[in-house]
């Protein structure tokens, strides 16, 4: 385990794949006890805590879907039974559907608004009100909300959303010492950003920041980290673009 260890707990949610496995693996090399939470990949969650503790640190898994208040609330009743309290929440369990907004159906409307802003709000709700003093809440925007691309405005729309509930928050935690704050990626090499786009179209996407590269979730896990340790105290109310300068 690092030499940083802290004995705080961080939650994780959406840890079991992608961004939030690196976030969880990289919070635990910072000393956090580390809550992985999944949905419905328990093999996937199981292999990042076996990665954690092979790593030597400390980490259970916590099914939970984050969509349903009772899940949330079953989520932080877990990490408190077990841990004694909870320190930090990342909100990273999300998912992406395009379309053009003429074509938009129905259903994958609701489940983006269902999973990333209001499965989002159920955590942070908890999260409000249960963090331990000194903690950080580390929401999940995108680039796209800069961008704003063609296709991406029901998912730039909830991430829209987040950006100001990041800020307002915040403000309502006048005098709690809990910070809020959000990660905004830009394009980065995961199943989610990589699942049904061509060779051309990925490469394109790679050269559109200045520095010619897709983002990691190693580097979307450095930025949370910075604003989950010691150096991130003061950084409160912010949006963090991590996205290689693309916007």
């Amino acid at each position: 385990m690092s030499e940083q260890a802290n004995n705080n707990v961080a939650i994780v949610t959406g840890a079991s794949r992608g961004i939030g496995a690196a976030v969880a693996k990289r919070l635990a090399e910072d000393g956090f006890t580390v809550v992985v939470n999944y949905a419905g990949s328990a093999k996937a969650a199981d292999e990042v805590v076996k990665a954690i503790e092979a790593a030597g640190g400390t980490a259970i898994t916590a099914q939970a879907d984050v969509s349903k208040p009772a899940d949330a609330r079953r989520l932080f009743d877990q990490a408190e039974e077990v841990y004694g309290g909870v320190d930090v929440l990342v909100n990273n369990a999300g998912v992406m559907s395009l379309s053009p907004i003429a074509d938009m159906k129905d259903d994958d409307f609701d489940r983006l608004f269902d999973i990333n802003v209001k499965g989002s709000y159920n955590t942070m709700r908890e999260a409000a009100k249960r963090l331990r003093k000194g903690g950080r809440i580390i929401n999940f925007s995108s680039s796209v909300v800069g961008l704003l691309q063609p296709g991406y405005a029901p998912y730039a729309a909830t991430k829209a959303a987040i950006e100001a509930t990041t800020v307002v928050l915040a403000r309502e935690l006048r005098g709690k010492e809990i910070t809020v704050n959000a990660v905004a990626p830009g394009p980065t090499a995961t199943e989610l950003f990589l699942n049904g786009k061509s060779d051309e179209l990925v490469s394109h996407l790679a050269k559109l920041a200045p520095l010619e590269r897709l983002g990691t979730p190693e580097d979307i896990a450095a930025a949370v980290a910075f604003l989950a340790g010691p150096d991130g105290g003061w950084i409160n109310g912010q949006v963090l673009r991590a996205n290689g300068g693309i916007i």
